[in-house]
């Protein structure tokens, strides 16, 4: 099962990434000023994860595929690390789906 992790970052910012079950990174969030602010996001990305045209998948200059996942408003909510091929870069978004509706929170802040 997966899980959000919740850290503070160098600038003093809020972050999740939420990982899969082997703890890789899937989808990592922009910085928010409070926790409440980041843990609407982890909200956001439960809710959203679940509607395809919710990823937008985008290429790389260098060619890689990455996506964004966006809310209902178009807001960014989290970015995917860049994949080697768009196969990789659909079980990246298959391995959100399924992991983020039950994911825990873990609170690292």
């Amino acid at each position: 099962m997966g899980k959000f992790e919740i850290n503070i970052d160098k600038s003093g910012k809020h972050r999740f990434n939420l990982k899969a079950s082997n703890g890789q990174v899937i989808l990592s969030s922009q910085g928010y000023e409070s926790k409440a602010g980041c843990t609407n996001g982890i909200d956001s990305v439960r809710k959203n994860s679940q509607d395809d045209s919710r990823f937008d998948r985008k290429t790389a200059k260098d060619g890689s595929p990455y996506f964004n996942l966006t809310s209902t408003n178009g807001q960014i909510i989290g970015n995917s690390e860049m994949y080697s091929s768009v196969a990789a870069m659909e079980n990246g978004i298959a391995s959100i789906k399924k992991n983020a509706p039950d994911a825990g929170v873990e609170d690292n802040s």
